[in-house]
């Protein structure tokens, strides 16, 4: 008579569905990064995305995306900040 159940090993799927979640998070904060605080918004999606591909998701699209638009937000921050010679930018 066994009293609890057997151990089962979940530990394959919790990581790439770690990293999915991952290659989301990035893409969207990228996304949202371009409107508002792009300054920490960025970095955190660029960091994201990193992670997500090292991990294997299979979201790569999607992380590539965020990426992309991590690397996008700080190249609008630099332009912004260029065209109106301050250290941040506004609307």
């Amino acid at each position: 008579m066994q009293l609890t159940a057997p151990a089962t090993r979940r530990t394959t799927t919790t990581p790439r569905r770690d990293a999915d979640g991952m290659a989301v998070a990035s893409f969207i904060l990228g996304l949202l990064g371009l409107l508002v605080l792009n300054i920490f918004l960025g970095p955190i999606a660029i960091a994201l995305a990193a992670a997500a591909l090292w991990r294997g998701t299979a979201r790569r699209g999607r992380a590539l995306l965020g990426l992309t638009l991590g690397v996008a937000d700080l190249v609008v921050l630099a332009v912004a900040m260029e065209l109106s010679n301050t250290v941040s930018w506004s609307l």
